[in-house]
């Protein structure tokens, strides 16, 4: 059989509220979203007779735990707030709620994007390339990130 190349792509969904610092509209409030969140990996399929996961680019198994274990265990119900916001600071955030995250950078859908693929990435097996995620913020809204815009 010829080696081709195939993209396989897993879905996740997570709940998680934010809020921006700063920001001119309504989302400056803390506010929640249903995330979708998509990684497509590029990769020719195992073609080893004895190996156990022949056929596959990866075990779907595989990449989920690698997303459940970078992302969704840590998101998943949580707040997430710039560091630079003031009300970071305040105790009672971390004292009445258990996930909450201060981070260095205002938590938009592209930011979050990236910070996740940032955590993500590393712990792909060498043989594949991550192709492109998509994080949904809403039914409408979402950001990509393609690899052919990042060579």
């Amino acid at each position: 059989m010829l080696q081709h190349k195939v993209r396989v792509t897993k879905q996740f969904t997570f709940d998680m509220a934010h809020a921006l610092y700063g920001y001119d509209g309504p989302c400056k409030n803390i506010h929640g979203h249903t995330y979708h969140l998509e990684i497509t990996l590029l990769g020719q399929p195992i073609s080893d007779p004895l190996d156990v996961k022949k056929g596959m680019v990866i075990d779907f198994s595989q990449l989920k735990q690698i997303v459940q274990e970078q992302v969704i265990s840590k998101y998943d119900h949580a707040l997430v707030l710039n560091q630079d916001a003031p009300y970071v600071s305040n105790e009672l955030l971390t004292t009445e709620f258990e996930k909450v995250y201060a981070v260095p950078f205002q938590p938009t859908c592209e930011l979050l994007l990236l910070h996740f693929l940032e955590n993500i990435q590393p712990q792909l097996p060498k043989n594949l390339e991550l192709i492109s995620a998509v994080l949904r913020e809403t039914p409408s809204s979402y950001a990509e990130w393609r690899r052919e815009d990042n060579p």
